[in-house]
């Protein structure tokens, strides 16, 4: 009975140290994959924060050949200030409503750029000019680089969202509170061609 107590005893504490060893395993491979997801959403900041200090340059230089289109240069201005009022934390990629409201600011100071650089396209003088030809240029390579950092971003993204709705993966997420990351979608509209008028 001794020997047979014994036996059960050592089967109990395999048991344990083999499951403790798998939810190790486990929960390393989720903080590994959480902490790629969080240097990508590290850089989609970094090239978010480069447009924005681009932006007062560019609308500075472009005031001062198109003084008369005020409202356009408004907009960009009122949609750079409610991008920076954001209080954005590394938290916002597991708060779905959060990150929704980061991305629709970044959408709205986007189409308002994109404003901006049509009006520009009524002034030879403004487009001659080399100071706002560098701003443009960079601010084209910035727009490359966002869309590129997003990408990476929801690649990082769906790698953890992937390992973690796997089993016996998500008992140990939702034990060790990981939720799931927000994905970056497109803009509402995206998928209809933009209409063209002459």
């Amino acid at each position: 009975m001794n020997k047979t107590l014994l036996i059960i005893l050592a089967i109990v504490i395999g048991l344990i140290v083999l499951f403790s060893m798998m939810f190790g395993a486990i929960y390393n491979t989720l903080v590994q994959k959480d902490e790629a997801v969080k240097s990508a959403w590290a850089q989609v900041e970094n090239v978010y924060q480069r447009r924005l200090d681009l932006i007062p340059n560019l609308v500075e230089t472009v005031k001062g050949y198109a003084a008369h289109e005020r409202e356009t240069l408004q907009s960009v201005i009122e949609a750079r200030s409610k991008v920076s009022q954001i209080n954005v934390t590394p938290d916002v990629i597991n708060q779905p409503n959060a990150f929704s409201q980061f991305q629709a600011a970044q959408n709205r100071l986007s189409s308002a750029l994109s404003r901006l650089m049509v009006v520009v396209e009524r002034y030879p003088d403004l487009k001659a000019n080399t100071n706002f030809l560098e701003l443009q240029a960079q601010l084209e390579g910035t727009e490359n680089r966002i869309a590129v950092e997003r990408k990476r971003y929801n690649d990082a993204a769906q790698n953890f969202n992937t390992l973690r709705r796997t089993v016996p993966n998500i008992l140990v997420a939702n034990f060790m509170n990981l939720p799931e990351k927000s994905y970056f979608k497109a803009e509402e509209g995206a998928n209809k061609p933009p209409k063209v008028k002459f």
